[in-house]
């Protein structure tokens, strides 16, 4: 950065250098003096002007080298810290992490770096001026007031971005369906909206007006001064550095840290086949999974829900990669798979409808016959009367045990015990029937 730095104020002072030469000469060369009296300028015009494209060229090159190897370094360090950690932040908390780490990045690179070059070229330009009064109240207002005034409040944007990804999402992968309803515009008109939201509340105080006006104050108070023309006009080309800094301030990073989640000090016994029911919302698929994370490895398995970009052959078999065509078959039976074993289910199973990318993954369950198998929800997408007769199979074939988060209370006879979540009369695990 260091590197980037230097560049960066060299590149800036050929230019305020290139404005104040240039002045000059035009001064100059109105008292049409020998030509041999501006061969000076006229060369250290043409030299400043090769120098600053090229200045600026490595300026970009070294400071995105820079940032990226920082990159590096600070994501490193933000993998080991969450790799660490006891207690892993939910999805929301991660995004924050991610933008956070993204908006460093780019404030090193777009905030922090113009405002230290600017800095520089304009603590070196108001020594060469004489410490200029006009000059040097200019540049503490355009480098250290105005960016200090456009810095936004603190404020978590992760609820929109959120929003705005399910919109997105819903636009990409339902087109076809919200045209056939008549409500692709709506919902095109709730996305550009939530947007502009987004835009609003991410865009800081722009305060250039107010620069460009302490700018051009700060020259009519150099030219009641009676300053030298090329003084002035090297004073307005710093200006036109510092003047960005207005509107690229810091932003302030997101929070992301929440409470761990409560211990889960009651779990169902594992044995037999057992229900985990309750309303919505209650901590059925939390209390799943702290049992899956109190799980050896070697003792049990847990259904992975996630469909491959592949043949349904291939997603089945990464339950057991050497089984064979009879104990697939017979795993289809069971869930009811209807789909040739050669077709290609598409990224994530969109190629197939939902009940079959249901079925296709409860296929890969039985398959894997594990001691302990967990579940949760696993028939949804299924009509009732199949969703209640795969179930069924799925159990009878389950060679350990079975826990299973369902909200169907028509499913509850398929078990031997029901755990109850939530506000009920009787919360705990108590025999079916």
């Amino acid at each position: 950065m260091k590197l980037a730095i230097l560049v960066g104020t060299l590149a800036e002072l050929a230019g305020v250098g290139l404005t104040a030469t240039a002045t000059w000469l035009i001064m100059r060369a109105a008292e049409h003096p020998p030509m041999q009296a501006l061969t000076v300028a006229v060369v250290a015009i043409r030299t400043l002007a090769l120098a600053k494209g090229a200045l600026r060229y490595l300026e970009r090159l070294t400071s995105h080298k820079a940032v990226l190897s920082e990159a590096v370094e600070l994501r490193g360090k933000v993998y080991d810290d969450l790799a660490n950690r006891t207690h892993i932040p939910s999805g929301t908390a991660l995004t924050r992490i991610v933008t956070n780490v993204d908006q460093h990045l780019d404030t090193r690179l777009r905030a922090t770096l113009p405002w230290i070059t600017a800095t520089l070229v304009g603590a070196i330009v108001a020594v060469f001026s004489g410490f200029s009064l006009p000059l040097i109240a200019g540049l503490l207002i355009n480098l250290a007031l105005l960016p200090w005034l456009a810095i936004r409040k603190p404020e978590d944007l992760t609820p929109l971005r959120a929003k705005l990804t399910e919109q997105t999402t819903e636009l990409v992968h339902s087109k076809e369906e919200l045209i056939a309803y008549g409500l692709f515009d709506e919902k095109l008109t709730e996305a550009t909206k939530t947007v502009k939201a987004l835009s609003r509340k991410e865009r800081t105080r722009d305060l250039t007006p107010l620069a460009i006006a302490v700018q051009f104050g700060a020259a009519l108070l150099m030219l009641a001064q009676h300053e030298p023309a090329w003084l002035i006009m090297a004073a307005i080309a710093t200006f036109e550095i510092t003047i960005p800094l207005a509107a690229l301030t810091k932003p302030t990073p997101e929070p992301t840290d929440e409470p761990e989640p409560a211990v889960v000090t009651e779990t169902p016994a594992l044995q037999g086949k057992t229900a985990i029911v309750g309303p919505s919302g209650i901590g059925k698929t939390t209390l799943l999974n702290a049992i899956a994370r109190q799980l050896e490895p070697s003792k049990g398995a847990l259904a992975d829900a996630h469909v491959f970009h592949t043949t349904v052959r291939t997603n089945v078999l990464l339950a057991k990669p050497d089984a064979t065509q009879e104990e697939l078959d017979r795993a289809a039976e069971i869930a009811e798979l209807d789909l040739d074993w050669d077709r290609v289910v598409g990224e994530r199973g969109e190629e197939i409808s939902g009940g079959q990318r249901q079925r296709l993954i409860l296929t890969r369950s039985v398959l894997a016959n594990p001691e302990v198998l967990l579940m949760d929800e696993p028939t949804e997408g299924l009509d009732p009367e199949q969703a209640d007769r795969v179930l069924k199979k799925v159990l009878d074939s389950c060679r350990g045990t079975a826990l299973v988060v369902t909200h169907r209370e028509e499913q509850l006879a398929l078990f031997d015990h029901v755990h109850h979540r939530g506000p009920v009369r009787h919360e705990h695990v108590g025999r079916v029937g």
